[in-house]
């Protein structure tokens, strides 16, 4: 079952917050556990790892993306692995773009529009299929915290208005693990967007001599299209008013918006309700792409023509220092291919 972040996890811990924390201390002993019992798969091909301190988006998929554009420059083959969230396959398999989201997960249909994917919840098992193919380096999208897999290098994604919300670990507040557990296998910070909401983790970082980098998201092709008409904007996704915000900042005239959990999976009924308020407002429905690529193809249902009545705001990361993010991620291969 899919299910929103709770609202307090971004505030400052209150009194739920804080009844929660030693469940919280209990899930984070228990992570840290279950990775010291596991002994991670070293791959013959370097690994880069793009993950998060936290539950929730952030910007890993179109940071993923990016990523394999840079290393492509490099002359690389990148090959992205991913666990496939929301999809059916367990994998390990070759991900295919005639497939669903339904089977392989919404995020790997994006991945695949920029490199090879393999699909795997066991992340070593995928490693290994990608071994057999013609890749020279494999990117993971997420999976910071799974122990299967050794890491060369590990960047950090956070939204710098996010930050690390109330920074108590599940269910008391967002974070995977204890943050001093997660530090150390942390390599690099990339902070996306403009905020102060990371100022402490910005600091930690610092303190221990790693670099940190920020970039923000741009809109891919010119968005002047927004304006034409009013727009409704919907979206599944763990940060909806971070969707919103970046339509209004490009020229959307928001009429109204209306939000579900991450990965939604859209019903017929909510289809119809969105196409008949667009319908009342002479309004355009704008999703995410990720959204959209959920959304299936012309099958005569409501469900179809919410796909052909809307259209995805593009976007992608851009590297404030483009040239830095090249160079880490060509030592951290060197050194994997020395070592």
């Amino acid at each position: 079952m899919l299910l929103r972040a709770p609202f307090w996890w971004y505030r400052r811990a209150g009194v739920l917050a804080s009844a929660l924390s030693p469940l919280g201390a209990l899930y984070g002993r228990m992570a840290e556990r279950k990775a010291a019992e596991v002994k991670p798969y070293r791959s013959r091909l370097p690994v880069i790892c793009i993950g998060n301190f936290t539950a929730g988006g952030g910007g890993k998929t179109p940071t993923a993306i990016a990523v394999a554009e840079v290393l492509k420059e490099a002359g690389e083959k990148p090959c992205f692995l991913t666990r496939g969230y929301g999809g059916k396959v367990q994998g390990p398999v070759l991900a295919a773009k005639e497939q669903s989201a339904a089977e392989i997960g919404d995020e790997t249909l994006l991945l695949l529009a920029h490199a090879p994917a393999v699909v795997s919840a066991d992340r070593a098992a995928g490693a290994k299929l990608i071994e057999g193919t013609d890749a020279t380096v494999i990117v993971m999208d997420d999976g910071f915290q799974n122990p299967q897999l050794a890491k060369d290098f590990s960047l950090i994604v956070v939204d710098s208005q996010v930050g690390l919300g109330n920074g108590l670990v599940m269910p008391a507040g967002p974070l995977r693990a204890p943050l001093d557990k997660q530090m150390p296998r942390a390599d690099t910070l990339l902070l996306i967007g403009d905020g102060g909401r990371a100022a402490l983790l910005v600091k930690s970082f610092e303190a221990g001599n790693k670099p940190v980098l920020k970039a923000r998201m741009v809109p891919r092709g010119d968005p002047r299209w927004l304006g034409v008409l009013p727009v409704i904007g919907f979206a599944g996704i763990a940060n909806p008013k971070k969707f919103y915000a970046t339509l209004s900042q490009n020229g959307a005239r928001l009429t109204g918006t209306r939000s579900f959990a991450d990965h939604h999976p859209y019903t017929e009924r909510q289809a119809e309700r969105l196409l008949k308020w667009a319908r009342e407002w002479n309004a355009m429905l704008v999703t995410t792409e990720k959204d959209w690529v959920r959304l299936p193809e012309d099958d005569g249902t409501a469900l179809s023509e919410l796909r052909f009545r809307s259209r995805p705001l593009l976007i992608a990361i851009a590297f404030g220092e483009g040239n830095r993010v090249k160079r880490l991620m060509v030592e951290a291969i060197e050194k994997r291919r020395q070592g």
